[in-house]
């Protein structure tokens, strides 16, 4: 396992790259020279917790990522960009869902005028209730919330409007009376989702849930750095019972006649010439 420096210090350069920044740009944005960050990229030192917090933070990372040891880092906003490749595609294919309401209405109208010999140009007026129609439904698919409240608006006064024009010859303006207190109502539920005012109650909270993190993740650097320390310290040691079969086996060794030494077998001769 490389040294915990080493791995911070090559998430640091992965992401930097990946932000398309030079080590000077990135020095000038937190108040240091290259050279500093040249050291934590190659791992000769860390920045302090601090400064790690506020990297994962300009990264939209968590500082838990930046001590695993991987090739590529995930982002926050990761996800973000690839939901926005998507945007052109949903927009063509909710066009083209909307294109065939008034590709029908145009097809019935000319069928109308070359069958019936009728002009029924409320068809068109029609198209519009129902091309919003078709777009709440895609919008509930993969659009965003605000923007169902003026679809909704659309909807609700073309929809009179055709009732009013296809039965005009019974003078119904009366009835946009309804569309206020509908207009209203929708309104009102968009104000349900508007963002809520953050008090100092909870910006206060936030902050301590900020140095929480700060806290937790200078611990787990810690533990990290101390796991590797007791590595280093404690080798690996051999069971006991190894142990003995091998120094058992190299006394054996050294007692066999391979293994003495040239003092050993110049005693042997001289030993033996004597008892000659």
């Amino acid at each position: 396992m490389e040294d915990i420096n080493k791995i911070i210090g090559k998430n640091l350069m992965i992401l930097r790259k990946k932000a398309k920044l030079t080590q000077m740009e990135l020095a000038d944005r937190f108040n240091y020279s290259d050279k500093s960050v040249s050291k934590w990229e190659s791992g000769e030192s860390l920045p302090s917790i601090e400064i790690l917090y506020e990297l994962a933070k300009f990264y939209n990372t968590t500082l838990d990522a930046l001590t695993v040891e991987s090739d590529t880092i995930e982002t926050h906003d990761s996800t973000s960009k690839q939901k926005d490749k998507m945007f052109p595609t949903k927009l063509i294919i909710t066009l083209l869902a909307v294109s065939a309401v008034w590709l029908l209405a145009t097809v019935l109208f000319v069928t109308f005028k070359l069958v019936f010999e009728r002009n029924v140009y409320t068809l068109f007026l029609w198209a519009v209730p129902l091309s919003c129609v078709v777009l709440i439904v895609f919008n509930s698919i993969w659009g965003k919330y605000y923007y169902l409240f003026p679809i909704l608006s659309v909807l609700i006064w073309s929809t009179l409007a055709g009732v009013h024009v296809q039965l005009i010859q019974y003078n119904l303006w009366i009835i946009y009376i309804l569309g206020i207190p509908l207009q209203v109502a929708v309104i009102l539920w968009s104000a349900l989702f508007k963002k809520p005012h953050i008090s100092k109650k909870t910006k206060k909270k936030k902050e301590r849930e900020e140095k929480l993190k700060m806290e937790e993740a200078q611990k787990h650097i810690k533990n990290l750095k101390d796991k590797k320390d007791k590595k280093n310290k404690n080798p690996k040691t051999l069971p006991a019972d190894k142990a003995d079969n091998m120094t058992q086996n190299n006394i054996e060794q050294a007692s066999s006649p391979e293994h003495k030494d040239d003092d050993d077998l110049e005693y042997d001769f001289i030993s033996d010439n004597s008892n000659k």
